[in-house]
């Protein structure tokens, strides 16, 4: 028995070092593009030195520094995108995010949910998923942002 437990317990300690987005499944697929990019990224980014002084730039840097991952999937076929809306509304629904913003405009439909941080102005994660409907050659886009985003700091940067 306690050979059995030990066996168990060697098996499931990579899982806690190896973490998998349910996203990833996505990756490599044929028909599918995408994006991946880990924390170790932007941290360089982060660490990049510049000579410029605009506070724009320095808030970028901070809040790349902040970023764990970004996943962007994207897909012009109807039986792929049909697989990541269903993931996208099983993952939401588990998580329990928070819908930010839904938009339908001539069939497609934009929707933004995220999942709060520390504090109101703070985001763990931001879920986005594209919708291109039924028409052919259109792409349906999934894009997931993990990290400590500070929504202040996008509002500046947006400006």
């Amino acid at each position: 028995m306690a050979r059995f437990i030990i066996t168990l317990a060697l098996a499931l300690v990579p899982t806690l070092f190896f973490g998998q987005s349910v996203f990833d499944k996505f990756d490599g697929q044929d028909d599918i593009t995408s994006v991946v990019i880990n924390k170790k990224a932007f941290e360089m980014l982060g660490e990049i030195k510049t000579d410029v002084k605009e506070k724009e730039v320095a808030k970028y840097m901070k809040m790349a520094n902040n970023i764990d991952n970004f996943r962007l999937f994207s897909t012009s076929s109807i039986k792929k995108a049909a697989e990541m809306k269903s993931t996208f509304d099983s993952y939401r629904k588990k998580e329990g995010l928070e819908e930010l913003v839904r938009v339908n405009d001539d069939g497609k439909n934009v929707l933004i949910y995220m999942k709060s941080g520390k504090s109101s102005s703070k985001v763990k994660e931001l879920l986005m998923f594209i919708d291109a409907g039924d028409k052919k050659g259109d792409e349906t886009v999934l894009i997931s942002l993990i990290g400590d985003i500070d929504l202040a700091s996008l509002d500046g940067l947006s400006k």
